[in-house]
């Protein structure tokens, strides 16, 4: 299968339904000034295939551009919150010899400045003190459930802007005091994670660094407050999601026909390999029922499923991404990643294992402590700088050493000098691809893949192939992340890639 998965690419157009249920959706989204490239210049190479467009190319104006990288922002957010359960909102933080940033520490500096001056004054002016105690009411208010109505009145009552604008007047305001309710209540509605920065607060003696470090916490547990949001709504956001993104890509769609070219050409070749006699002797086709010869083709599952195992091979340096798995690129490529170090990692785990004896291959500490070995002397194999040929030699040599050791510990001989050779010499070829054992290992990964994926919401789930399993803990971490993109991505664009389907498996 793993020599199959190399090809892809396209153009066509599929209709879906929109719905008004994406709203919530969209306003939460709303308002990032982020701008993403085009949906088409995500992709390394500007080469594209040669065949009719779904229709004439027009000019767009700068407004309709706008308009677009908005949509596919908005969408790509929405996109992040459901699949991402790590996604988090973070504080901006500008780098330190940006422009932005000077002038942003020269503004800040004279406004703090400034009110450091009117604090000095003999009586002290509170005109400036007294905003910003009314920006920090409105944050605390902000931070408020619906169901917090004490707390509510008590800050609406103690921050009451008139009132303390007369004791200023009167010179009976007491702005330490306030300081101190502040901090009281930032304590209170503080996630826990804040509580030592809210606690040095309380160290703070001079009015205006006080200040200035409570509006830095404040920012914080601004950003807090919008993760917590964002946690707590995930769950009810699927089925919104799902109609939001479509939509959006409909729109997209609109304003740029060619859109689904790639996304075609990808379903094409997916379609022509499984079609192909010779690539089906090579790889059953996933998801294909079981018949005579005599039927007309793959059907539309198998098609997709095959399609996306296809990601996993992909030449990213040189070949578009599919439009509508775009958003997952570099998703895509890290599981790409992934499978090729376990690969590796499981190849050389299996000529380990195959060359030592029986009873040392079956010690669950030992195959555990040196497929850990292998896995940290692997672990930078997807930067350019890595050299698999040295690091294997290195491998090879750990790999014996260990192997000998366990032997010995279990009274059998150590390898002798001729095996040890050779089992460097088994270990270092696998650096090459076409290595038989690796292709092996290769093969039974996608086909462990390929057999998750068609039976995800089926139990039990499948076991893994034979020789896999001291990667297996490894590899079904890998497939359920991978079938859940899946299954996402399907539910998104299934109209599109059906529509393309049922015109490319009833062509002659």
């Amino acid at each position: 299968m793993s020599e199959n998965l190399d090809k892809s690419n396209i153009n066509e157009e599929g209709k879906s339904k929109s719905s008004d249920s994406e709203q919530g959706l969209e306003d939460a989204v709303e308002g990032s000034d982020e701008a993403l490239q085009k949906i088409k210049s995500g992709s390394p190479s500007t080469q594209r295939v040669q065949r009719p467009h779904s229709s004439p190319p027009r000019f767009v104006t700068v407004e309709e551009l706008l308009e677009t990288a908005k949509g596919v922002t908005n969408m790509t957010i929405a996109h992040e919150i459901v699949i991402n359960g790590d996604f988090r909102i973070k504080p901006v933080e500008l780098p330190e010899d940006s422009l932005e940033k000077k002038v942003k520490d020269i503004v800040h500096k004279a406004f703090w400045d400034c009110l450091s001056v009117q604090l000095s004054e003999d009586p002290p002016t509170y005109d400036r003190a007294i905003k910003l105690v009314g920006e920090i009411k409105e944050m605390l208010l902000s931070f408020l459930l619906p169901g917090h109505t004490r707390l509510r009145n008590q800050i609406t009552e103690v921050l009451d802007l008139d009132l303390i604008k007369q004791e200023a007047e009167n010179g009976a305001l007491d702005i330490s005091k306030l300081a101190e309710f502040i901090i009281g209540m930032m304590g209170t509605l503080c996630a826990p994670v804040r509580d030592e920065e809210v606690k040095k607060l309380k160290d703070i003696k001079e009015i205006v660094p006080l200040f200035r470090a409570i509006f830095s916490v404040l920012d914080l547990m601004k950003v807090d407050m919008a993760n917590f949001a964002v946690s707590s709504i995930r769950p009810h956001l699927m089925q919104q999601s799902v109609e939001y993104e479509r939509k959006q890509f409909q729109e997209f769609l609109e304003k740029q026909p060619d859109s689904l070219d790639f996304v075609t050409q990808w379903l094409e070749e997916a379609a022509d390999d499984l079609m192909n006699q010779k690539y089906r002797n090579a790889l059953p086709a996933v998801g294909e029922a079981s018949g005579s010869g005599d039927s007309p083709g793959p059907d539309p599952v198998a098609v997709q499923n095959y399609a996306y195992l296809k990601l996993l091979k992909w030449d990213h340096l040189h070949r578009p991404f599919p439009e509508t798995v775009l958003m997952d690129h570099s998703r895509f490529q890290e599981f790409q990643l992934q499978l090729e170090q376990l690969t590796v990692l499981g190849a050389v785990l299996l000529v380990t294992f195959s060359m030592a004896a029986p009873g040392i291959s079956s010690r669950a500490n030992f195959a555990e402590k040196l497929k850990m070995i292998v896995k940290i002397l692997l672990t930078d194999m997807h930067l350019p700088s890595f050299h698999l040929e040295d690091a294997l030699t290195t491998v090879g040599e750990k790999v014996c050493l260990e192997v000998s050791s366990c032997l010995s510990l279990c009274g059998f001989s150590p390898l002798t000098t001729d095996k040890e050779a050779v089992l460097k010499g088994q270990i270092q070829a696998v650096a090459s691809p076409d290595n038989p054992i690796r292709r092996i290992v290769d093969s039974r990964i996608l086909t462990f893949l390929e057999t998750y994926l068609v039976s995800s919401h089926q139990k039990p789930l499948p076991t893994a192939p034979g020789g896999l399993g001291p990667v297996q803990a490894e590899l079904e971490e890998v497939a359920i992340n991978f079938v859940r993109l899946v299954n996402y991505n399907k539910m998104v664009f299934s109209p599109y890639y059906d529509a393309i389907l049922s015109k490319i498996l009833v062509r002659p």
